[in-house]
């Protein structure tokens, strides 16, 4: 039986704002999915193309709804634990090096911050 993932927020106030601002129907899109990759596990999160490989430790939750597609960039933390850095609205094919950038430096001050607490 594979573990089921959880995510937490880098920043939860600002992800609530960028939903809040988000038209209602893809708001419900994207938490679903997040839900859903949290119950189904990666493996099949892949399949479905929930989530998508960015990087080395740095992914990205996909959902669309219409027309409209909103992106939520995550890390993996330890164990079964990641971190959603933020949220956009995809705009361009590929997701924007300032995204990437967001989610890379997020990151490293998670990191870095957990270090200096150990």
């Amino acid at each position: 039986m594979m573990k089921n993932i959880t995510f937490d927020y880098y920043n939860w106030d600002e992800f609530k704002a960028f939903l809040d601002a988000l038209p209602s129907r893809d708001a419900a899109k994207l938490v679903t999915t997040i839900s859903k990759i949290e119950e189904y596990g990666l493996r099949t999160s892949e399949r479905q193309k929930w989530v998508k490989k960015i990087e080395s430790n740095l992914y990205e939750i996909r959902s669309k709804f219409g027309s409209n597609i909103q992106r939520a960039i995550y890390f993996h933390v330890e164990d079964s634990h990641y971190i959603i850095t933020h949220g956009f609205t995809k705009k361009v094919e590929k997701t924007p090096e300032k995204e990437k950038r967001k989610g890379r430096n997020r990151r490293n001050t998670y990191f870095h911050r957990k270090d200096d607490l150990i």
